[in-house]
């Protein structure tokens, strides 16, 4: 692995180690033709009676005392000489080369600075450079998204406190509004001030209840409960959450089919899953058309378990499907309201089946609403 990692390296960097390569093999065919003319055009042809010409004026000597003087500073110190030249015109060539490299330092500079922009571009380096380019770009699209991650839980945070006043304003209203009541008219009949308890405590019955579920919710993202997965008779469990929604059912003529086989098992927490269960069931009872029935599937596939939930009811726009499990979705203000839930239900079933490895989705067509939930089962 850490070998085909390396090749990987060696790919994204060949560009750019062959144009190094090519600038300093060209750096050493300049210093050769430098010397090479030096060596020709100074040394060999006319470059020693040029220099003692040179001397003989500026010393005012004969030609044979330059010619000696050349002979002792030259001639006797070529090797050293020509050692100096070609030093010389290294560091002159080195430092050109130096100048071109550092480029590339100013320009991963500059992308890195793009990094902190707001500009929502991609970073653009030299086409030798796109290995680094390429990982600027992942750096600056990692920032960027949890830039939005912590936009986003900021928003839900404020989502949370704007849902909470709300939902709870309400109910607490019409319960501080009745109980100013009672307390203005001492002499109320006895008729009217029990209605106005009854409606009363039935507020403060549904603001607990949204009280208990803000608080569920939010156990649940925190993931503090733990799970104590068993053996779960998934049939009767089914059967046992029905029959205590039958008073509800009625109400509308609603009625359910299970179809199941009378010895199916799930491998889960049968407290909390119980709670998925019936989270969706009561969904399915709010929003079902009255006198419909509400089909319930589950059957083993392979290594999962399938339970469906099928209901007659409005068709849920295809764009919202994506959020109906999300925390305080409302598919319909005017009825939830009158049902009391705080748009967490779904929320809570999907974390809790997200808890045990599953999933959970929903379909809508034609009237008809599915919500499928699939449990792993141990192999």
């Amino acid at each position: 692995m850490k070998h085909k990692y390396r090749k990987v390296n060696k790919a994204d960097y060949a560009h750019l180690k062959s144009k190094m390569f090519f600038r300093l093999l060209g750096m050493v065919i300049i210093a050769f033709i430098v010397i090479s003319v030096l060596y020709t055009f100074l040394w060999r042809n006319n470059g020693g009676d040029w220099i003692v010409s040179i001397f003989r004026r500026s010393f005012r000597i004969d030609y044979y005392g330059a010619l000696g003087l050349y002979q002792q500073i030259f001639r006797n110190n070529r090797n050293i000489i020509w050692m100096a030249a070609i030093a010389i015109i290294f560091f002159i060539l080195l430092r050109f080369f130096l100048n071109w490299f550092t480029q590339y330092f100013n320009i991963i500079n500059q992308g890195i600075d793009a990094l902190l922009n707001e500009d929502e571009s991609e970073i653009q380096l030299l086409p030798e450079m796109s290995a680094i380019e390429k990982k600027l770009n992942t750096v600056k699209q990692t920032l960027e998204k949890r830039k939005l991650e912590v936009q986003l839980a900021e928003q839900r945070k404020n989502d949370l406190v704007m849902y909470l006043a709300h939902d709870i304003k309400t109910p607490l209203t019409s319960v501080i509004g009745y109980l100013s009541l009672l307390e203005e008219a001492p002499d109320m009949p006895m008729e009217q001030k029990t209605k106005y308890l009854h409606i009363t405590l039935d507020k403060a019955y549904r603001l607990e209840k949204m009280i208990n579920e803000f608080f569920e919710i939010t156990r649940y993202n925190l993931q503090q409960i733990k799970i104590e997965k068993e053996k779960v008779d998934l049939y009767y469990m089914l059967v046992q959450l029905t029959d205590e929604l039958t008073p509800i059912l009625s109400l509308n003529g609603n009625n359910t089919i299970l179809k199941a086989d009378e010895n199916l098992t799930v491998y889960a927490d049968s407290g909390i899953l119980a709670r998925v269960f019936n989270n969706i069931l009561k969904n399915a009872v709010a929003y079902s058309y009255p006198n419909t029935e509400i089909i319930i599937s589950a059957e083993e596939q392979n290594d999962k378990v399938v339970i469906s939930f099928q209901n007659q009811g409005q068709t849920i726009p295809r764009e919202e499907l994506s959020a109906i499990f999300e925390k305080f979705y409302r598919m319909d203000e005017a009825r939830t309201s009158n049902t009391g839930g705080a748009g967490l239900g779904l929320a809570i079933a999907k974390e809790i089946v997200s808890l045990h490895g599953g999933s959970i989705e929903a379909q809508s067509e034609n009237n008809t609403i599915i919500f499928t939930v699939i449990l792993p089962q141990p192999v």
